[in-house]
């Protein structure tokens, strides 16, 4: 299934905001992370229809991928 377009960018709207918040990242920093993510991917390529999963759904699965990359990061320093 695709999304109508408009809906999908206020999706994503609200969900880097709900992450710029969750995080206490800054808008820009949210922004940056969530267009260079797996989550971004698979919901724009229509991946298993995860633009119909909730804004916190999708939010707690971006927040797991930021830790992740977070720690692989600590790691290889």
């Amino acid at each position: 299934m695709t999304a109508n377009p408009i809906l999908l960018q206020k999706k994503y709207a609200r969900i880097i905001e709900l992450f710029s918040k969750k995080e206490h990242l800054s808008l820009d920093d949210a922004l940056s992370f969530f267009y260079h993510s797996t989550l971004y991917r698979q919901i724009s390529e229509g991946v298993s229809d995860l633009h119909c999963m909730s804004d916190e759904y999708l939010t707690e699965d971006m927040i797991s991928e930021y830790k992740e990359n977070n720690d692989s990061r600590r790691s290889a320093e």
